[in-house]
């Protein structure tokens, strides 16, 4: 595990984070003045001690940069926009500091895919196991666009083996608790995580989302489940997991005994099994219901596999606090980059799903080393292409954001 370098972060935060681009998008405007969206806003801070400080504010960019700069905080966590600047949380009215906005916000962690993936465990991450992640995100980035009409929003790798969605949409961060709990109970289709739980049918005609869903995840099921990572190679894990996801008793029993019998069968083999033992060892196997049930338990399992896992209280309270893009990750010292951007009107913008390599992320210690060798230029290191990524994002977005402020200030008079 890396150590954070106090000198190193001292630099990083002097000299290296884009404060300004975090700044505007955070206060809608291109003004180094904030708005009500930063006078307002609430901005967490860990401090290298560990202590842990919330409910500051900044009214310009340049005390955003000063307090940053002098405390070199380990980490800093975006709040709520409240009713009033959350520095004066202990001299005003309860009841008058109250949370009015927030982008609607998503976590996911490849912890919750621990059951299926073999290449690694732990705190590592590999090209293999982060394909989990890629396929949440192409998943999502429909979803929200299709099914919300989200226009604004944008991916961060988390610095270890995750990734951060902040929906942006004026709309999105407007809404309250409730909206946000039912936005998320519309998405979070696999609720259990318990592998070896059996999981309740999902029910029949799909929603047009989850059928959707599962022709994206079905694209990559048997290259990234039954080949590459393989779960159910091992016989008992087998029995335990996969065989989980069926309500025959009697196919269950046939397929124990099958692979005790015949053990090391891969993942992809134990796959086809399941339909070979339905239609051979059973008198009803090849009853049309039963044929159709057994592809919706399979169905089933793929979506429990592969589809999108929340952190739940990440998105639901508008009060949670989420990590600040271009943070320093504490224990891999990886920088947490934008990969992935959406604005109206424009297609996803950045590294594509498929080129964005997690161990290939830029690290303090490499972008010390790099701008120490190049006359202190960023342009010349790997962070280059990343803060351009969100550059480009919140100059777009904040035109947006000016644009509709001025038709609501200056209506047509018919």
């Amino acid at each position: 595990m890396s150590v954070l370098n106090q000198q190193d972060m001292q630099f990083y935060y002097g000299h290296v984070y884009p404060y300004k681009p975090i700044y505007q998008w955070l206060n809608r405007s291109f003004s180094d003045n904030g708005t009500r969206n930063m006078i307002n806003r609430e901005i967490a801070i860990e401090f290298k001690t560990g202590a842990y400080g919330r409910y500051f504010s900044f009214p310009t960019l340049k005390l955003f940069k000063e307090k940053m700069t002098n405390d070199i905080p380990n980490r800093f966590e975006i709040g709520a926009i409240y009713s009033s600047p959350p520095k004066k949380k202990d001299s005003v009215l309860k009841n008058s500091m109250k949370p009015l906005e927030k982008e609607l916000v998503f976590d996911i962690d490849m912890d919750d895919y621990d059951g299926y993936r073999t290449c690694c465990s732990g705190a590592q991450i590999c090209g293999k196991c982060w394909k989990f992640i890629e396929i949440a995100i192409k998943v999502m980035n429909i979803t929200l666009v299709e099914d919300f009409g989200f226009e604004e929003f944008f991916w961060v790798f988390s610095g270890r083996r995750g990734a951060h969605c902040w929906v942006s949409d004026t709309r999105s961060c407007l809404m309250n608790d409730l909206q946000r709990r039912n936005v998320l109970d519309y998405l979070n289709v696999v609720k259990d995580r318990d592998i070896e739980k059996k999981i309740g049918m999902i029910h029949r005609p799909l929603h047009p989302f989850i059928e959707r869903s599962l022709t994206i995840l079905k694209q990559d099921f048997v290259d990234i489940i039954l080949r590459e990572q393989d779960p159910w190679r091992d016989d008992e894990q087998a029995i335990k997991t996969l065989l989980a996801g069926f309500y025959d008793k009697n196919l269950i029993s046939h397929c124990k005994k099958y692979w005790l019998e015949n053990p090391g069968r891969s993942s992809e083999v134990k796959w086809c099994d399941i339909d070979f033992i339905a239609a051979r060892a059973l008198t009803y196997g090849k009853k049309p219901e039963y044929i159709e049930k057994l592809k919706h338990c399979k169905e089933d399992l793929i979506l429990k596999t592969l589809y999108p896992k929340f952190d739940i209280e990440v998105t639901k309270q508008m009060i949670h606090l989420l990590k600040a893009p271009f943070c320093i990750h504490p224990k891999t010292l990886n920088v947490c980059v934008p990969i992935m951007t959406h604005n109206k009107g424009q297609d996803l913008q950045g590294f594509s799903i498929q080129d964005f390599d997690p161990t290939e992320c830029p690290k303090l210690n490499d972008l010390i080393n790099a701008m120490s060798e190049n006359g202190m230029d960023i342009s010349t290191t790997n962070l280059r292409p990343y803060v351009e990524l969100f550059n480009k994002f919140t100059q777009t977005y904040v035109k947006g954001q000016v644009s509709v402020k001025r038709e609501h200030e200056n209506p047509l008079d018919f």
